[in-house]
């Protein structure tokens, strides 16, 4: 793997912890996916690999990236406003995905999982475009990155 990636994220528990065991899940299983594979490389400087130390500051998110030694190479915030909508649409879509699992027919599961996986698109594309000149993502990264969004939101917006 190249330099151009994170190779750890951490969540500020002050700002934004868990609402219960089933939120601090989802964060774990986003974080190891978005560690797994990613592609992450700063506008302005190109020594990663990178940690990503993700807190809240007045509703909006504080990206502060360190290198590999904790030094810090840039930290950036971006507004959720534009997010709001995406999230809670995702949120209610997964409700009802959840709930087709249990009552609907394979054919109804498979339109609203579409569905389901389109407001993710949605989601990611803005994500990818809000970060726009300060860092460059890959279209799973930007995925990725979306879904610990939402699972660090899961307790605030449901």
């Amino acid at each position: 793997m190249g330099d151009n990636r994170l190779i750890s994220v951490e969540i500020d528990d002050e700002t934004l912890g868990a609402s219960g065991p089933d939120a601090e899940h989802e964060r774990r299983v986003a974080i190891f996916d978005l560690i797994e594979e990613n592609s992450f490389a700063l506008s302005d400087h190109d020594k990663g690999p990178y940690v990503l130390s993700l807190s809240q500051v007045d509703r909006k998110l504080v990206f502060a990236i360190h290198d590999e030694s904790g030094t810090d190479v840039h930290t950036f915030i971006l507004s959720m406003g534009p997010f709001r909508g995406v999230i809670r649409d995702y949120f209610m879509i997964c409700d009802s995905y959840y709930d087709a699992i249990r009552t609907q027919t394979s054919h109804q599961i498979e339109a609203i999982d579409m569905a389901r996986r389109g407001i993710h698109n949605e989601g990611s594309e803005l994500l990818a475009e809000r970060l726009e000149g300060k860092v460059t993502v890959d279209f799973q990264t930007s995925r990725r990155l979306f879904t610990l969004i939402c699972a660090l939101h899961a307790g605030n917006t449901r």
